[in-house]
């Protein structure tokens, strides 16, 4: 007789099939056990729980020789409730199979660490007069933490699983990423890359995340004791994150005076088995063994086939029923009304141009976008630079790319986006302009009735009401992935579907689950249970696509009464380019405002930098003719820069600490910081990201004693002439002191 262990889990399905061993048959892991492994593997599904698992009893068979009606099956993982009675199989509790394992494997540990894919869980075992005792900690509703939260937040950076797993945590410097949260954790990441963060440190810095997370929620106070165990796929692949637990183990136990084994060094009692993936396998074949005859004997794949073919359909018929798109003639109206195709058709056509022409650059969150403008503000040329985590590399992408469309001459340069203050003195630009001041210029130069501005881009999300032309109420929501682009951009790379094609997926989904409007945490369970009920990737991406609105106008713009707020709404931003994500917007807003005017702009990506070029037009303008401060194509792609980040640029103003970035950039004419902790010679400039609040920007004491000089100076040569009036005005003569004094 054969037993079968399978963990069906929340983005893997991992399976072994045993046989008890005969003498001398089986060592290691498996001779503790008594158990010979007969077959045993771990894919990932893709959302296809069911069909994974089916395929695994189908090779089971073909190549373990395991039997219907003779071998008995096992369950455990967050899809078992569900498909283990399918197949005759009895359900085992995540945590019971772990600690079976665990406790006839390594009876000396002390504390278990297991991370999954959306769940993380620690076991205590303490020593008692009758064995061992065992608390329990889970943390499963939340991202923060997990190995999604490490590999969608690694996906934003560039950074392959093969690299992911080899990157070091130990001598990297670390940064503040949010532990609690894995979508503050992605806004931290993007930050630090706008500020040239190295990316290994951002990564170092995400395994620091983890292991605190995990020490500051899942411990509860307790002290995790030697021997410690170390499970789960992110804790066996990811080196650097078990270089961040033994750091952070051995800092601990010292801290607490812990005792330690005798000649043992603390990095020793801190075990990663190489079947760390396959412990709650090995627990539910453990309990397995113990259980009667009869019980979760193996009944074949035919229900389990079944369910896949036709009854997970029938269900979801039952629980959906409705579609992105209500019939084919509902989606040919929808092209006819926002041609699929006029992007195409609407993109601006290099143009030669007699004169200089105005440049517009949006850095944003995911990619830097420019614009070029001729005198008369028709545009002529657009380009996108996909973020290479440094924004001086990303500024270098886009002038390259304006440079070769043959605009070599440049009146006027405006910047807008997160990137805006940091790069302004670098390419030399002569206007900065705030995102919502940009965004709305360049919604009002071609919709100029426009009531409402939508944009959503891969991070935030902005909510503009206008009056008469004018901003007059602004909603913004960038703390939560919740409705914007980088979420449906993590959940098709997530279904290695690409982007380009998310609306062509979503569209043919026949149907589709309801999911929960709000926190993208919560969402993301939510998708979660829907994959479990069988719903497809296509049937999920559209039902994403159906609930953003929501979370835009309801959950992020807090906008109860559409109707209130105008008539006429103008979409814009990345995000809708998707236009899976434009059907949905229609619908919802014309649901809400029957009577709406709902139009996308026509440059729905690059409508802040076209608004940051119209407002270099008016710089232009406004000064008679101008010359702009641009620095030229050929400084900017000469551009020397180094990025530190060390204990000499830490924050020291405030409690808080600020872990700072001094980027250093080489600079004709730039005088340097001669005084400086971190000294740079005449011809740098320096520019201090990472900070949260305005005094970050002054570097320490050396820099403020240099501004208050400089402040006296200028007192000196520009003295305040009403307040020496005052003083003169209310000055004592001798001669009226005498008088009070007599």
């Amino acid at each position: 007789m054969k037993l079968i262990g399978m963990d069906v889990g929340s983005t893997t399905v991992k399976a072994i099939v045993v046989r008890a061993a005969a003498e001398g048959e089986a060592s290691g892991y498996e001779g503790k056990q008594g158990w010979q492994v007969l077959w045993q593997d771990y894919q990932r599904h893709n959302t296809r729980q069911a069909e994974k698992v089916l395929e695994f009893l189908g090779r089971m068979e073909e190549e373990a020789w395991v039997s219907a009606g003779r071998d008995r099956v096992f369950f455990t993982g967050s899809g078992s409730g569900l498909l283990g009675p399918l197949v005759g199989a009895k359900m085992i509790q995540e945590v019971v199979a772990v600690a079976a394992c665990v406790e006839k494997l390594h009876p000396d540990v002390r504390f278990v660490s297991e991370i999954g894919g959306e769940d993380m869980k620690t076991i205590f075992f303490t020593p008692t007069g009758t064995g061992r005792s065992k608390q329990v900690y889970m943390q499963s509703a939340c991202s923060g933490g997990t190995g999604t939260f490490i590999e969608k937040t690694a996906r934003k950076l560039q950074v392959a699983s093969e690299q992911l797993a080899t990157l070091p945590y130990a001598g990297m410097s670390l940064h503040k990423v949010s532990s609690k949260c894995g979508i503050f954790a992605e806004t931290d990441a993007n930050s630090l890359v706008k500020t040239g963060v190295p990316v290994e440190e951002i990564i170092a810095s995400l395994f620091e995340a983890v292991v605190y997370q995990n020490l500051a929620t899942l411990t509860k106070g307790n002290t995790p004791a030697p021997e410690v165990l170390l499970l789960g796929g992110p804790n066996l692949f990811f080196k650097g994150l078990q270089e961040a637990w033994r750091h952070h183990l051995g800092k601990l136990w010292e801290q607490r005076k812990l005792a330690l084994p005798e000649g043992r060094d603390p990095a020793s009692l801190i075990t990663v088995p190489a079947e760390a993936l396959y412990y709650a396998c090995l627990g539910c074949v453990e309990i397995g063994a113990g259980e009667a005859d009869g019980v979760a004997v193996y009944e074949g794949r035919d229900r389990l086939r079944w369910w896949v073919e036709e009854g997970q359909q029938q269900e979801k018929a039952k629980a959906g029923g409705r579609a992105l798109v209500a019939c084919a003639e509902d989606l040919t109206s929808f092209v006819a009304e926002f041609d699929l195709k006029r992007s195409a058709s609407a993109a601006p056509r290099p143009a030669e141009v007699a004169g200089p022409v105005l440049v517009g650059c949006d850095f944003g969150s995911t990619t830097a976008k420019a614009v070029v403008l001729s005198p008369e503000k028709e545009l002529l040329f657009t380009c996108y630079a996909l973020s290479k985590g440094n924004p001086i590399e990303d500024a270098q992408s886009l002038f390259r790319q304006v440079r070769e469309a043959g605009y070599t001459e440049v009146g006027g340069l405006a910047l807008t986006g997160y990137g805006k203050d940091l790069l302004r003195d670098v390419v030399g630009a002569d206007v900065a302009v705030v995102e919502t001041v940009a965004h709305a210029t360049g919604t009002l130069h071609f919709h100029p009735d426009a009531d409402v501005i939508c944009d959503v881009g891969g991070t935030d999300v902005k909510i503009m009401i206008l009056r008469q032309g004018t901003v007059a109420d602004f909603r913004l929501n960038s703390q939560c992935s919740s409705g914007n682009g980088a979420f449906l951009q993590g959940v098709a790379e997530r279904y290695s579907i690409p982007l380009e094609a998310y609306a062509e997926k979503a569209f043919a989904a026949k149907a589709m689950p309801t999911l929960a409007m709000g926190c993208g945490v919560f969402l993301q369970s939510d998708i979660v249970n829907q994959q479990r009920k069988g719903w497809a990737a296509e049937e999920i991406m559209a039902a994403l696509a159906a609930v953003l609105p929501v979370n835009v106008w309801i959950y992020a713009g807090q906008l109860q009464n559409l109707r209130a707020v105008g008539r006429k709404f103008v979409l814009q931003g990345g995000t809708h380019r998707n236009m899976a994500v434009v059907k949905a917007q229609v619908d919802f807003i014309r649901g809400k405002v029957p009577e709406a005017d709902v139009v996308l702009h026509p440059y729905s990506g690059e409508a802040g930098a076209i608004g940051a070029a119209l407002c270099a037009a008016d710089w232009r303008e406004g000064g008679g003719g101008r010359t702009s401060r641009f620095r030229g194509f050929e400084a900017i792609a000469a551009l020397t820069y180094t990025s530190t980040t060390a204990a000499d640029t830490v924050c020291k103003w405030c409690p808080i600490n600020c872990t700072r970035t001094f980027i250093d950039v080489q600079l004709p004419g730039a005088k340097g910081r001669p005084w400086s902790k971190l000294p740079l010679a005449a011809g740098w400039e320096r520019v201090i990201s990472g900070n949260s609040c305005p005094k970050g920007l002054v570097e320490d004491v050396n820099e403020l004693r240099e501004v208050k000089a400089k402040l006296e100076e200028v007192k000196r040569d520009y003295p305040n002439v009403a307040e020496m009036v005052r003083k003169d005005a209310f000055r004592r003569s001798p001669a009226s002191s005498e008088a009070v004094a007599g």
